[in-house]
């Protein structure tokens, strides 16, 4: 009996771990397909002389200076100010402002965690990485992401303010403020902190380069695209609908001619063209087949087929003479003013 239970007391233990051990596999495969993206993806960097020193990770990190985290609630509601989508008092006062220090703490966080993934795809080159290896490259290239968020969203009002210097009538401003995000990112990777200046002097200027630029190819596109963008015309089906048009108008015509009797047509031309084609709402508007026409007035189904093209006929030169020229009345097929039940 108590075999059996160890034997039951193991089984469960064995299920508990196997949900475990799945989840830690995906774990793995979702790092090292990552860790293949990272060594597919060049990394750059600015280089610094601390990067090359003895034991350059704890001083870079561990005796560095704190870099306080940005408050980014206030960003949202401003933007919304400044469109105009939303009425409020928001302002930056919550926003970080970091010293010169601060700042080439955390640049040189920024381009030393890039500076290691780069050693590290140099000495893994082609080859497939361990798993130390992997867990290495991992860890630095999302500190790196960590990193350079952490100096985007410090320096967000420079957008917001070089946007409100510089805001131009072909631009929409939520398209300029997103082009001025893109420019702080390319500043930050592009930034060396050991010039000594400070960051907002290097990405204002970037962010207004690139205000300029988006200004030069909006006029370009206004002056080759002048009308505005009509998004309905992107999907329209102009050619269709005005065959459609052209086809009721021309019926609607073929129809007044019929109930004018404007094509000298016998009463029982009239009377074959009533029920084929519905003419009559009197007659509840439905078409008959031949044979029920040849029912209804008493004539076989040939002889209601040759009455109805004989009226045909008739319609087709009526119409022809209150619409073609007489050169073209013998060349018309008179495909455009077919009429047929429906």
């Amino acid at each position: 009996m108590s075999t059996v239970r160890r034997r039951n007391s193991d089984s469960s233990r064995t299920k508990a771990r196997s949900p475990r051990r799945a989840k830690t596999k995906r774990a793995a495969k979702a790092d090292a397909a990552l860790a293949q993206t990272i060594l597919d993806t060049p990394m750059d960097y600015v280089d610094h002389e601390q990067f090359h020193v003895r034991d350059a990770k704890r001083k870079i990190f561990d005796r560095a200076e704190d870099v306080p985290s940005p408050d980014t609630t206030w960003y949202r509601p401003l933007v919304d100010d400044v469109i105009g989508s939303r009425p409020s008092e928001s302002s930056t006062r919550s926003s970080v402002v970091l010293t010169g220090a601060q700042e080439q703490v955390i640049f040189i966080q920024y381009n030393y965690s890039r500076f290691r993934v780069a050693r590290l795809q140099e000495r893994i080159g082609t080859r497939k990485p361990t798993p130390k290896q992997t867990e290495e490259l991992i860890h630095w290239y999302r500190l790196s992401r960590t990193l350079r968020d952490q100096i985007a969203e410090t320096n967000l009002a420079l957008v917001l303010a070089m946007a409100k210097r510089s805001r131009s009538k072909d631009v929409d401003f939520s398209d300029q403020i997103s082009e001025g995000n893109m420019a702080l990112l390319r500043a930050v990777d592009k930034f060396d902190a050991s010039r000594g200046f400070k960051f907002s002097t290097y990405a204002c200027r970037a962010i207004l380069k690139s205000f300029s630029r988006q200004g030069i190819k909006a006029t370009k596109y206004r002056q080759r695209f002048p009308t505005e963008f009509d998004p309905s015309l992107e999907t329209s089906n102009y050619p269709e609908e005005r065959r459609q048009l052209d086809e009721r108008e021309r019926a609607q015509e073929v129809k007044q001619i019929v109930l004018a009797n404007a094509a000298d047509l016998t009463d029982v031309e009239q009377e074959v063209l009533h029920h084929r084609f519905g003419f009559d709402a009197g007659r509840n508007g439905k078409p008959l087949t031949l044979a029920q026409v040849g029912t209804l007035i008493g004539l076989t189904k040939e002889r209601v087929r040759q009455i109805q093209n004989r009226a045909l006929l008739k319609l087709r030169e009526a119409v022809e003479s209150r619409c073609l020229p007489r050169s073209d009345r013998r060349s018309n097929d008179m495909g455009g003013w077919r009429i047929s039940p429906n």
